[in-house]
C-alpha cells in the first residue's frame, strides 16, 4: 500500500481562510480544519508550529493575494489607468476575496496586530487609487476624496441594504464606480 501524501500547506491556509470568512478567528481551529479537510490533524504540526502559526500565514496568503497577487495580475493585463481600477476592483472584490476581507476587518476591531496588517494592506490600496485618479484629476483634494469614496464604497457595499430605484444593488454600485472615473 502507497503512504497517504500529506495535506499540502496551501489547503490548510485556505481552510483556515474558509473558517475565518465563516465566523471569525475563533472558528480556525486545528480540529475543525482537519475534519474539513478530511484528514487527521497530525499532519498539521508538520507544517505549524501551533495555531498562531497558521493564523499569521492565513494573513500573509489573504495579503498576497489582495494587494501583490492582484496588482501583477492588472499588471500583467495591461490597460489604460481606468481599465485597470476597474480590474482591480473586481479582483480584489470578488466574493472570494472580499468574505475574507470583511472578516480581517472585524479581526481587525480586536486585535492590534491585525490592525496594523490591515492598514498596510489598505494603504497599498489607497495608493493605487491615488495613482490611478492622479492620472486624470489634477487637484490633489479631489484625489483623495475620490479615493475616499471608491475604497468606501468598495468595502462598505455588501453592508447596504436600500433599495436603488428599480436598480440592483450591482447596477447601483456600478454606476457610482462610473461616477466616480469621470474626468
Amino acid at each position: 500500500m502507497p503512504p497517504t501524501a500529506r495535506t499540502p500547506r496551501a489547503r490548510w491556509i485556505d481552510a483556515g481562510l474558509d473558517a475565518l470568512a465563516g465566523g471569525g478567528p475563533d472558528a480556525v481551529r486545528v480540529e475543525s480544519l482537519a475534519a474539513a479537510l478530511g484528514v487527521t490533524k497530525g499532519g498539521f504540526y508538520g507544517y505549524f508550529d501551533g495555531r498562531a502559526a497558521l493564523l499569521t500565514e492565513m494573513l500573509d496568503a489573504w495579503e498576497a493575494r489582495s494587494t501583490n497577487d492582484v496588482l501583477a495580475r492588472v499588471e500583467s493585463e495591461g490597460g489604460d489607468p481606468v481599465d485597470k481600477f476597474r480590474r482591480v476592483g473586481e479582483l480584489t472584490f470578488s466574493d472570494d476575496l472580499h468574505r475574507i476581507d470583511i472578516a480581517v476587518r472585524e479581526w481587525a476591531r480586536q486585535d492590534p496586530e491585525v490592525a496594523e496588517r490591515l492598514r498596510r494592506v489598505d494603504n497599498v490600496r489607497m495608493e493605487f487609487l491615488r495613482t490611478t485618479f492622479r492620472s486624470f484629476v489634477d487637484d490633489p483634494d479631489e484625489v483623495e476624496a475620490r479615493c475616499t469614496l471608491a475604497f468606501a464604497l468598495a468595502i462598505g457595499r455588501h453592508f447596504i441594504a436600500a433599495d436603488h430605484s428599480g436598480r440592483t444593488q450591482r447596477e447601483a454600485v456600478t454606476l457610482a464606480g462610473e461616477f466616480l472615473l469621470r474626468p
